[in-house]
């Protein structure tokens, strides 16, 4: 046996390496697979992103080991050993740049889930880092091959004078949706209005424009990141997502207005008992506004979680207070305007 594989070494060189890819699949398959139901257990999601972030890397790792022990067996000449062992550093290189980019998105994701004020998770900054990440792997990949990076760096400066010339809106959307991000004045799941009349909820800030979906229609509205920079944006979102609803009403000039306030305030308060979207510690505020044409007017504040939350307590609280105001004997008066004619010799007409 020991002369066949000293005969045919290629036989021994195939078998380390089919050895290398089994082990790094029974690793994936077993060791990796129980990590990743161990991490499902716990609480915490950093663990369960390292293991989403080591992902099939440890078939690599064990494939390039077996490559390398493969070439162990024979001494192969110094030019195509070197050229092995660049080759193996560079797959090892290209992985743990992998493993870094997964490691950094996946931290963005969860600082936005767990940060109100914080970095927001979006496509611009994911790659953006991603970017960074690939251009240090790729420097290091060429070091590793022995390549001057030098002439390289120069050639991008250069030619990066030229693509800002060339491409000058994409790059202005583009660090304007760097400032969007940076100033944190609009963030993703945010509900805005634009000066222009857009309205919806922000769902991504991209390289060249901010995505917008409408509500309750649900269309995409694409907002180029210099025009949203620019425009005046009314975020219902900040400083906090809690809102009052300003209900208008009008009662007749006979009403009792201390009945009138105590009615409405009960069914605000009733209504916010049931309908979904109410804050915590919030009571309706009930403030008389004018004496109208036909009616003493004033509106009913009510409290929201959210922007969207005030349609259905608006729909719900005219619904029950109609009903208990005609319950209560309290009048809505419709809208009348008494106009007095003057005849010829000055006097009201009969």
């Amino acid at each position: 046996m020991r002369e066949f594989l000293a005969e045919t070494p290629w036989v021994s060189q195939a078998g380390l390496v089919v050895a290398g890819v089994l082990l790094g699949v029974l690793t994936e398959r077993f060791l990796i697979g129980a990590f990743h139901a161990l991490a499902d257990r716990t609480r915490s999601t950093w663990d369960d992103l390292l293991i989403r972030a080591v992902r099939w890397m440890p078939l690599v790792w064990w494939s390039a080991a077996g490559v390398w022990a493969a070439s162990r067996v024979r001494d192969f000449e110094p030019a195509i050993q070197a050229h092995v062992n660049q080759a193996l550093g560079v797959v090892i290189i290209a992985s743990f740049t992998i493993i870094a980019i997964r490691l950094a998105s996946g931290a963005v994701d969860r600082y936005a889930q767990t940060s109100q004020a914080g970095l927001p998770s979006t496509s611009l900054v994911n790659n953006l880092i991603s970017l960074v990440i690939g251009i240090i792997g790729l420097f290091l990949v060429l070091q590793n091959l022995d390549i001057d990076i030098t002439p390289l760096i120069t050639a991008m400066g250069i030619g990066g004078l030229a693509v800002a010339l060339a491409l000058q809106d994409t790059l202005s959307n583009l660090f304007a949706g760097v400032s969007i991000i940076v100033a944190g004045q609009v963030r993703k799941n945010d509900y805005i209005r634009l000066n222009s009349g857009e309205e919806g909820f922000v769902t991504d800030v991209k390289a060249r424009n901010t995505t917008i979906r409408t509500f309750p229609h649900r269309n995409l509205v694409v907002v180029p990141n210099g025009v949203l920079a620019s425009t005046i944006v009314t975020n219902y979102s900040l400083p906090h997502r809690n809102l009052w609803i300003a209900v208008p009403v009008g009662v007749a000039y006979d009403s009792d207005l201390e009945h009138v306030e105590s009615v409405a305030i009960e069914v605000g308060a009733a209504v916010l008992e049931v309908v979904e979207g109410r804050p915590p510690s919030a009571e309706p505020i009930v403030r008389y506004q004018e004496f109208g044409d036909s009616s003493i007017n004033f509106n009913v504040l009510l409290s929201a979680s959210k922007f969207t939350d005030q349609f259905v307590i608006r729909h719900e609280f005219i619904k029950q207070l109609h009903a208990r105001f005609n319950r209560e004997g309290i009048e809505i008066p419709f809208p009348i305007r008494t106009v007095y004619m003057r005849n010829a010799g000055g006097a009201p007409a009969d």
